[in-house]
């Protein structure tokens, strides 16, 4: 809709998100909005680069746990499954986005992040050049 430009506004939009999420008692530590930013960035970028490889990866236990796709359920927890890897090798990378309570807070906060950036997102018009993970694991 917007093209680059709402592609370049959803990193800072990501950002004030990933803030939310610190904010939230969640275990997640953010720095501040500079390393929210470059979070937002990271995790994007992480979630482009490595969507295929982590599925190429997953899909034997994903074939035969899902019996093919058939069980939808567990074709979406995989999906979620990368988001969260995504979001925690994100908060590894980058210095000052911390994890407190490791996979527990990886969990609570991806999801968080995933979800209220998707309705964010849609409802400033800007979703339709969905750029990480999530959007990449629904299609």
């Amino acid at each position: 809709m917007l093209g680059s430009l709402g592609w370049l506004l959803q990193w800072p939009i990501r950002a004030l998100i990933l803030l939310l999420v610190a904010a939230l008692p969640l275990g997640i530590e953010m720095a501040n909005f500079s390393t929210a930013f470059w979070s937002a960035v990271m995790i994007g970028l992480l979630g482009t680069l490595l969507i295929v490889p982590l599925k190429l990866l997953l899909a034997p236990f994903w074939a035969i746990t899902s019996l093919g796709g058939l069980i939808w359920p567990v074709s979406f927890l995989f999906n979620w499954l990368i988001t969260i890897l995504l979001f925690a090798l994100a908060a590894w990378l980058i210095n000052g986005f911390r994890l407190k309570n490791g996979l527990l807070s990886a969990i609570c906060g991806a999801v968080f992040y995933s979800v209220v950036s998707t309705i964010v997102l849609r409802f400033l018009g800007i979703a339709d050049i969905e750029f990480t993970r999530a959007a990449l694991l629904s299609a």
